[in-house]
């Protein structure tokens, strides 16, 4: 028997990514997806690339009816008002935005200047990136969505966190267009973003705080920069480690923590044009690529993670959580489905 699963806010990116990837889903039927602008239109007028794959209609949410997963692809600060009424509709409950990320009230009003409406849900949540938190997520109502950065900083720096390595980071990131979501805005308007190379955050990233609950606590930088790429988000992080590290203890280190990963892949060869981490070759797909070298002059360690930031950084983590959560294959709907946009 399968699960039914509905998604909330469906016209987006990550709405779509998540309709694509559930439908090749062997135990999951989405029965209901939402958007109050495009009530009573088949998917397709918004995802052409689900033409013929689905024939499901927008809804509003109040048609939705209670089924077994609800997903919450709604902008940022409108999950949380309402996440007791969610939680009636849906058993398990995956919310893409950043309302439930971080643990504490605080770290809201510091990190997103917002006054949280649902302090007391944060500690429920568990943040819903496998590699990190796969035994608390097993069996969890509420799971919170994670950062596309943030993602491709925890995945880069994990191993070396783990080993307690890390005095100081400064990781660089390099993101698509579609980081910035469906809506357009000035900086997404093609004549701009066009041939562009374009830092938007220099200091202060919200990510980072993503990070630092992971992690721990060590001297965090971030930088990111705009690229003309539409799927794609590229970390490298240049580690000042606590104490000498040579590159077979840094494989070492990476082997241990992802040798069982089924996302996780290691690149770094030789020689070759792919001997590293490219977001390029990973669009549509769960995958995240690490790599990693070490300056011999220096003693600086430099470790890198591509992802796809709509999949890896956010419908993919989120399909890969609910079957962790549900206690399915982890590897479920997650192949290599194709049909992704452009």
């Amino acid at each position: 028997m399968s699960l039914s699963a509905a998604i909330i806010g469906a016209s987006g990116y990550t709405g779509g990514e998540l309709l694509r990837l559930l439908c090749d889903h062997p135990d999951v039927d989405v029965s209901a997806v939402t958007s109050r602008k495009l009530a009573g239109q088949p998917i397709h007028r918004v995802h052409p690339n689900l033409r013929g794959r689905s024939e499901l209609v927008f809804r509003i949410p109040d048609e939705v009816e209670a089924c077994d997963v609800v997903f919450l692809c709604m902008p940022h600060g409108k999950a949380a008002g309402d996440i007791d009424r969610w939680l009636e509709l849906g058993k398990t409950v995956i919310d893409l935005s950043a309302d439930f990320r971080l643990r504490t009230k605080a770290q809201y009003t510091e990190w997103y200047r917002w006054d949280h409406p649902a302090p007391d849900r944060l500690t429920d949540a568990v943040y819903g990136l496998p590699e990190l938190h796969r035994e608390t997520i097993s069996g969890a109502r509420l799971i919170s969505g994670v950062g596309c950065n943030a993602t491709a900083m925890n995945l880069a720096l994990l191993p070396l966190a783990r080993a307690g390595l890390i005095e100081r980071v400064i990781a660089d990131i390099k993101v698509g267009s579609s980081e910035a979501g469906a809506e357009p805005s000035a900086g997404s308007h093609h004549p701009e973003r066009s041939g562009a190379v374009r830092s938007y955050a220099l200091t202060g990233h919200r990510h980072a705080a993503e990070v630092h609950q992971a992690l721990g606590e060590f001297t965090l930088d971030v930088s990111v920069t705009a690229i003309e790429m539409v799927r794609g988000a590229l970390c490298t992080a240049h580690v000042i480690p606590t104490r000498p590290v040579e590159a077979k203890e840094l494989w070492k280190l990476f082997r241990e923590a992802y040798a069982s990963e089924p996302f996780v892949r290691i690149v770094r060869e030789r020689q070759g044009l792919h001997r590293l981490p490219d977001p390029n070759v990973l669009a549509g797909s769960n995958y995240a690529d690490v790599g990693f070298d070490v300056d011999e002059r220096t003693g600086r360690v430099v470790t890198l993670c591509a992802i796809d930031n709509l999949v890896k950084g956010a419908a993919g983590s989120a399909v890969q959580a609910m079957n962790v959560a549900l206690g399915l294959d982890e590897t479920s709907g997650l192949g290599f489905p194709g049909l992704h946009p452009a």
